[in-house]
């Protein structure tokens, strides 16, 4: 694995690509297990060797060792063979200082002043500002009696809100809801969206440095760390993306889940239980992240029984993971999950995880989005056979290309166009 192989076929590895990865990824990660255990030498698109981590109990070791398997895209063994447009680079990374590609105490210095920043975050206010968000919404589109939850809803949601805690002025807020979406879409547009969101995040640091309030950006500004412009930019452009496309896939997979299952049904009605049920279920059965890179091995070892050397590429298998029948079997005699049980995989775990504060804000703007919803469109039902949706054509990615729904057309609430 260590050997640099460019664009040249790994023998014996799983192609990390194809439609199965999310037609049917269950049965993509079933046969994996069967064939090649918990750890599975994997190629990436290009040639590139990895090792895919699909078992709960090896994920959770790899997780909770930073000295052994840190995330430092630095010690990657295949850079002598990476082009500038790999299209994986992007989600791979390059070392930067951010928040997201740090590592050690390096990492732990953006932790420590992003984090209390985000746990700042007045709920409350949050939530109200959601509601708001979300009646404007659906204010867009009631009168017609159909939509497409992704496209006009999901997506929208939370990159609205997360201008609104970030400090970003109206003005802006809708011009970054285009940019976030040119990037999710990683067309031939993202490059050029890409500098428009590091001119946006610039712009605020700027003028929160002469102006500060209330916001997220003043409060990381206020930190006593030292840290330049170009790290706060890089910090406030890691938690807008981590927060925006996750959240509008969590929203609208936990939607799809509760149009097409009878057992949430009552919550069509208002039954809020069910919202948070299906929430977590979705976390737990088609995650908005189904793999994640990565980690890097610090030394060579041993993971299960497979050989890992220095500089090989250790990426997340989040989704698998959490079908691992052995933790499953745990949990009820049928192996699905029981209410409330989040030792999910979901946000990653350990001192690389999603901070608690950010999980809590995206579970926020998901929640009060299906819940203003399902109040303003309560007969709200799918346009199309539930076997017709289609998902996000990638393996690590897990959320709907779209959602048409239809309803009884209603009248906008706030005027709204």
């Amino acid at each position: 694995m260590s050997t640099p192989t460019g664009a040249c076929p790994i023998t014996g590895a799983v192609p990390l690509s194809g439609p199965e990865f999310h037609i049917e990824p269950h049965e993509v990660y079933r046969r994996m297990r069967r064939d090649h255990g918990p750890v599975v030498q994997v190629e990436l698109p290009g040639g590139f060797p990895a090792w895919l981590i699909i078992g709960y109990r090896e994920l959770h070791q790899v997780t909770s060792d930073p000295l052994l398997f840190p995330r430092d895209v630095s010690l990657w063994n295949q850079w002598p063979n990476v082009p500038d447009d790999w299209p994986l680079l992007p989600m791979v990374g390059r070392p930067m200082p951010s928040i997201y590609f740090t590592a050690g105490a390096e990492h732990r210095r953006h932790l420590a002043m992003v984090e209390p920043a985000l746990d700042a975050v007045d709920h409350f206010e949050l939530r109200r500002a959601c509601e708001e968000i979300a009646d404007r919404l659906v204010d867009r589109f009631c009168g017609r009696g159909t939509a497409d939850l992704m496209a006009e809803f999901a997506l929208m949601l939370p990159v609205l809100a997360l201008a609104r805690i970030l400090g970003l002025p109206d003005a802006d807020a809708a011009d970054l809801a285009l940019v976030m979406k040119l990037l999710a879409d990683g067309g031939a547009d993202a490059q050029a969206g890409y500098a428009r969101f590091a001119e946006h995040m610039a712009r605020l640091v700027a003028a929160k440095k002469v102006q500060p309030g209330g916001d997220l950006v003043s409060l990381m500004l206020a930190d006593s760390e030292p840290f330049t412009d170009e790290e706060y930019m890089m910090d406030l452009m890691a938690i807008t993306a981590a927060g925006h496309l996750p959240t509008a896939d969590w929203l609208g997979s936990s939607m799809r889940l509760m149009l097409t299952d009878d057992r949430f049904a009552n919550a069509l009605g208002g039954g809020t239980r069910s919202v948070g049920e299906a929430m977590s279920e979705v976390l737990w059965e088609e995650g908005p992240t189904s793999i994640l890179a990565g980690r890097w091995a610090a030394r060579d070892t041993r993971l299960a029984d497979q050989t890992i050397r220095a500089g090989d590429l250790l990426l997340l298998g989040l989704a698998a993971a959490n079908l691992d029948p052995h933790v499953r079997q745990s949990f009820t005699e049928g192996g699905s999950v029981p209410t409330g049980n989040n030792a999910h995989f979901a946000f990653s775990y350990g001192e690389y995880r999603c901070p608690f504060p950010a999980q809590q804000i995206a579970e926020i703007i998901s929640r009060t989005g299906i819940e203003v919803l399902l109040d303003r469109l309560p007969d709200m039902d799918l346009a199309v056979p539930a076997d017709q949706l289609t998902r996000r054509p990638s393996a690590f990615l897990r959320g709907m290309t779209a959602l048409p729904v239809r309803f009884t057309p209603v009248r906008p609430v706030g005027g709204f166009s």
